[in-house]
């Protein structure tokens, strides 16, 4: 049953039972569904206020316990939504699914060592598609890439096997295809979105990730078109900025700045958005020399809410942009904590030692950036490059480009 069959059937069967506890749980799901595969994040009130009335004519509803927690997860509320979670683990202490958002919800504030325990026991309750999925990004975070590519495979062959919903197939297989991209593995990042799209067509995340694909093999008019069309079903920050990068790329700077204005304008349209995208929008500022200090301001605001290691990092991004290397290279020791294999993290770090001119560090560092992924971003790859051959003394460095508090 599709989503929209799945909301018609629910409130079909409220219009003749307004107190239908279990009415209102499928009609909270079939939201969080809709929310899932379209990205709309209108879905996600519905979803709360259909969950927090089946709670209200059932309050040891322990389903809909847990998919409020999800609810909380999704609007970036993870205080409430680990403490929605321990609740329905209390309700239920089977329900294995409980103990994965109370696992991703610690993992975004930092709290990995919880966050482990919680997938360890999801998995010994049920090894499945969502608990190997979830192991996988912590082993992602702590370097572990063999451990995470495996998991991955592991986590679509279950789900293939138990008949798991395409979405969530797909959603596997993107972020395999997204891990392949990241240690520079371009034809099985190719192959794994190509495998997303079929599962479920049209998926925006698989037509972004190939688009990063085509971007890497200069493909660009490709890499266009499948940014068009993933923007086309959901406007992401991320896919307008990075389609506003290769019109700069290949000499079209007014389609670029139209790209760039549709970041700033999804990151501001409402007030949950205010809220899913500080961080994309601390980075699209950051990386493109634009209000670098509301920049800084939105990266604290978002340390406030997640202090998981990319907090740290668009955090110290912003202060270096700022102009303040010496507190940005503390931020980023936090970052880059836990021994992540992320190109980005990298080149960050070594342009920040660079700029305090602790040369070996900064060698070091882009040069582990560049091994790790040598198309990890269409602008920074480069600078990477060049700045290394300038630390070698080949070239005069370059002077610091001037700061813009503006477009």
């Amino acid at each position: 049953m599709s989503p929209d069959q799945a909301i018609r059937l629910s409130q079909h069967l409220l219009r003749r039972n307004p107190r239908d506890a279990r009415a209102y749980y499928r009609l909270g799901d079939a939201y969080i569904q809709k929310a899932r595969e379209g990205g709309d994040v209108t879905y996600v009130t519905l979803a709360e206020q259909a969950l927090r009335t089946a709670l209200d004519l059932a309050p040891r509803f322990s389903g809909a316990a847990r998919h409020l927690a999800y609810v909380l997860y999704y609007r970036h509320a993870f205080e409430e939504a680990a403490a929605q979670a321990a609740q329905a683990i209390e309700l239920d202490a089977s329900d294995s699914h409980a103990y994965g958002i109370l696992g991703d919800a610690s993992l975004e504030v930092g709290k990995y060592e919880q966050a482990q325990q919680a997938y360890e026991k999801m998995m010994q309750l049920q090894g499945d598609l969502y608990a190997y999925s979830r192991l996988a990004g912590l082993k992602s975070l702590s370097g572990d890439t063999g451990g995470t590519l495996g998991d991955l495979e592991r986590a679509v062959h279950e789900g293939q096997a138990h008949g798991r919903p395409p979405e969530s197939i797909a959603w596997v297989q993107w972020q395999l295809g997204s891990e392949h991209f990241a240690l520079g593995h371009l034809q099985e990042a190719e192959t794994q979105y190509l495998a997303a799209l079929t599962s479920s067509p049209n998926y925006y995340r698989a037509l972004a990730g190939l688009a990063q694909v085509r971007v890497a093999q200069q493909r660009y008019p490709e890499a266009i078109a499948l940014y068009q069309q993933a923007i086309g079903i959901i406007p992401l920050p991320d896919y307008a900025g990075a389609l506003g990068d290769v019109y700069r790329k290949i000499g079209r700077p007014e389609e670029a700045k139209k790209q760039y204005d549709l970041v700033e304008y999804i990151g501001r349209l409402n007030a949950l958005n205010h809220v899913l995208y500080n961080r994309e929008l601390a980075y699209f500022y950051a990386d493109h020399d634009l209000q670098l200090q509301e920049s800084l301001e939105l990266a604290r605001k978002e340390l406030e809410v997640r202090r998981d290691i990319y907090a740290y990092d668009v955090l110290a991004w912003a202060l270096y942009k700022n102009d303040r290397p010496q507190e940005a290279l503390a931020a980023m020791t936090e970052a880059l904590k836990l021994g992540t294999k992320d190109a980005r993290l990298l080149f960050h770090a070594g342009m920040m030692h660079q700029r305090l001119g602790n040369t070996a560090q900064a060698q070091d560092y882009l040069r582990r950036a560049l091994a790790t992924n040598p198309h990890f971003h269409i602008v920074h790859a480069e600078l990477a490059a060049r700045t290394l051959t300038q630390l070698a003394g080949r070239l005069e460095p370059e002077p610091l480009r001037e700061r813009r508090d503006g477009p």
